[in-house]
């Protein structure tokens, strides 16, 4: 999975995922979800930082969008690691396998 750059303490960058079903490739609908992105310190256990998906998603068609204002991104530049997370209305819980990368540097 391709990284994503961010810089610290920016206030409106954004992050677009689609998630899909591996066995056939269909969209999840994301209507009746909660879905949110954990971020962590590469190669720690510790999340510095969960978003939820904006509520202009495109949910339908299995788009979720984070928002990272510049509180979000106040963490120390560095290597970090994300996961998308949806919790479907009957408690089930979906977590993407792949972590994506996430490259935050400091701002001049």
């Amino acid at each position: 999975m391709k990284p994503i750059y961010l810089v610290r303490n920016d206030n409106n960058s954004q992050l677009k995922v689609t998630l899909t079903r591996e066995d056939t490739g269909a969209v999840i609908d994301l209507r009746t979800a909660t879905v949110i992105l954990k971020v962590r310190r590469k190669n720690t256990g510790i999340v510095v930082l969960t978003l939820p998906a904006l509520l202009g998603s495109d949910f339908q068609n299995g788009q979720a969008i984070f928002n990272f204002s510049s509180a979000n991104l106040s963490i120390s530049a560095g290597e970090y690691t994300g996961e998308v997370e949806t919790t479907f209305v009957n408690g089930s819980i979906e977590t993407t396998y792949d972590e994506i990368p996430v490259v935050i540097r400091d701002d001049y």
